[in-house]
């Protein structure tokens, strides 16, 4: 799908896009592991300080971002307002190749097989595969059930592609899949008429910017084909704009034009797109990555979901495996409780989440995606309050045992990692509790709670109801008020993040990499330390007593690091650090007291250049 913006532009001739500056900005961003920034809720000094760490060379790839209030009007935008889970899908002529070109399999999202980083198929050759592109099985009646089954509440599909590729049938360019495929069906008619027999809204995802097939389009062709200069205002005029005037008055009202890498796309056009989609689909939302600051609301890099909460509307795209088209070797799923997980952690910090599936070259949604989207829409069915028209959690963060939604002055304790010892910890909350009930679908029975100061502690069996996430309703007597300063758990390991830490003589920022090609892994992480620097979390203890303490890093060699309770014990060790990331022991080291502390880490020999902090962890010794 998205996530290599930029690289586009090392083949683009016409005027916006000079060649040697864009080279330079795409390595720089591959050695520099680009970051994406986002706007973040101040949630401690350290939380402000994490959201400035950021740099803006992701933006430049998505455009400047847009944060505004959430809507209050709820003729537009109250699906993704209220809605909070949606599904996107990535199907296109790519996805009858699956990542297999010439019997050789290229490792990456799929969509980009064209590309001259990964298969480099000439144009001419590209265009010649819509012949042989026939989707007979294609059912847009069971990708509307599999998304209603999931509990979404939308769908956007790609209507262009950054190849050029209309998967509808467009009269501004015959590539498209009624005029050049055997196949000769529009599918999104059929699409759009099965999303409203559903219940479910829908939308576009249209690549404004890029398109490698038509003249003057970005990273396409320089000459059209009688051997003149294509500019980009001959791509916009002949095929972007009239495309954009085609999916919006075509198909029955839309919810979303999710445009998409705008590059160093001019204003001028993008403020042109911006005006027909609202002047012909008034309620429809734009996506922000739009650009120029011009969509309605902001969507945050490829597969990032946030750890603090973020102001305004906004939402995460993320995908069920690792490739947003069919790969036909990807099988690595997320779970249905990944799915929660992540989707849990969207709503909580205040957004939504989109996930995508890629269906197949013959139409069909691989079987192992359905079916992990509709177990996780299983659960979702039986506890609805906890996803839809949900608030973010007060906490601002999770919680070491899972995450929080509210709506009003209710709170739905969502717990992953259930408390055996029949204690669930519920800290720093002020607000007094008018009832605490254990949710089972329907049912519901009451919970004891006591309180130790503001930790509240809730007295649960000592196995959870649910396989996935168990679900806990607080009611409040009034507007839940909390105090955000993590805790460290007496029954649950607690992972405080480097992204929350006050860091001082030495750097942090968030650094995103590839693991495959377009396949996006990012970390805020604390580097550069030497004899005067720290990372430091103010933290309450719940319980006094010994805590293993273990911290995970990455770096060259190995490692000493120093963990310190200010006033307190210290402890250090060295460790190999020759792993991305890995989980080390350092040891155990003592509260004495319940209380507010200051936990600091350093890095004191070794390989101190290398080394990169991103969590330090704490779990009870007994």
């Amino acid at each position: 799908m998205i996530g290599l913006e930029q690289t586009y532009n090392e083949s683009f001739t016409n005027e916006f896009y000079p060649l040697n500056d864009d080279l330079l900005m795409f390595h720089r961003i591959l050695l520099r592991l680009a970051t994406v920034g986002c706007l973040l809720t101040p949630l401690t000094l350290a939380a402000q300080d994490a959201s400035n760490v950021r740099s803006r060379s992701m933006d430049q790839l998505w455009g400047d971002r847009v944060v505004k209030l959430r809507a209050e009007n709820a003729d537009r935008g109250q699906l993704f307002d209220e809605g909070n889970y949606a599904m996107f899908i990535h199907w296109g002529l790519y996805s009858q190749l699956g990542n297999k070109v010439d019997g050789k399999t290229y490792y990456g999202i799929g969509e980009w097989i064209m590309h001259k980083n990964m298969a480099r198929i000439p144009i001419d050759r590209y265009k010649e595969l819509a012949g042989t592109f026939n989707p007979v099985d294609f059912d847009a009646d069971e990708i509307a059930s599999i998304a209603k089954d999931a509990g979404m509440k939308y769908i956007v599909i790609t209507a262009k592609h950054h190849d050029g590729f209309a998967m509808y049938h467009s009269k501004a360019c015959d590539f498209n899949i009624v005029d050049a495929t055997p196949w000769n069906k529009d599918p999104m008619k059929e699409l759009a008429r099965a999303c409203r027999d559903a219940g479910l809204g829908f939308g576009f995802y249209y690549s404004h910017n890029q398109d490698w097939t038509f003249p003057g389009g970005g990273g396409g062709p320089g000459k059209d084909e009688n051997g003149n200069r294509a500019t980009f205002d001959d791509y916009f005029e002949k095929k972007c704009l009239p495309q954009v005037r085609e999916i919006t008055t075509e198909y029955g009202p839309i919810e979303i034009v999710w445009f998409d890498t705008p590059g160093r796309m001019p204003k001028h056009y993008v403020e042109k797109l911006v005006e027909v989609v609202h002047e012909n689909q008034p309620h429809a939302m734009v996506s922000g990555r739009a650009g120029h600051g011009l969509g309605d609301y902001q969507t945050l890099g490829d597969m990032e979901v946030p750890r603090h909460n973020i102001e305004g509307m906004w939402e995460s795209v993320d995908t069920t495996n690792d490739s947003w088209a069919y790969a036909w070797y990807d099988e690595y799923w997320k779970s249905p409780r990944e799915i929660l997980k992540r989707l849990l952690a969207c709503v909580g910090r205040g957004g939504t989440y989109m996930l995508n599936i890629g269906p197949k070259g013959d139409g069909t949604v691989p079987e192992r995606a359905a079916h992990t989207l509709r177990t996780a829409g299983e659960w979702i069915r039986r506890y609805p309050q906890v996803v839809y028209a949900a608030d973010a959690s007060p906490w601002q963060h999770a919680l070491p045992w899972g995450d929080v939604t509210r709506r009003g002055n209710t709170l739905s304790l969502c717990v992953f990692d259930w408390p055996t010892s029949g204690e669930l910890y519920l800290p720093n909350l002020k607000t007094e509790i008018v009832s605490a009930s254990l949710l089972k679908g329907s049912e519901s029975t009451p919970l004891e709670t006591s309180r130790e100061n503001d930790t509240v502690v809730i007295s649960v069996p000592a196995r959870a109801p649910e396989k996935l996430v168990s679900v806990i309703e607080l009611k409040l007597a009034g507007e839940p008020k909390v105090d955000p300063t993590w805790a460290i758990d007496p029954n649950i390991e607690t992972t405080l993040l480097a992204e929350f830490a006050d860091v001082e003589n030495a750097k942090k920022e968030e650094k995103r990499w590839m693991e495959k090609y377009g396949e996006w892994k990012g970390v805020v992480h604390a580097f550069e330390w030497n004899d005067h620097s720290s990372a430091s979390w103010t933290v309450d203890v719940l319980e006094p007593g010994d805590y293993n303490v273990e911290l995970t890093y990455s770096g060259e060699g190995r490692i000493v690091w120093e963990v310190a309770i200010e006033d307190g014990e210290t402890i250090r060790n060295q460790q190999n650090s020759s792993h991305n990331y890995q989980q080390f022991p350092i040891g155990w080291i003592n509260f004495p007291a319940a209380g507010r502390y200051t936990i600091k880490v350093n890095c004191l020999d070794g390989e101190r250049k290398t080394a990169s902090l991103k969590a330090v962890h704490f779990a009870p010794a007994f």
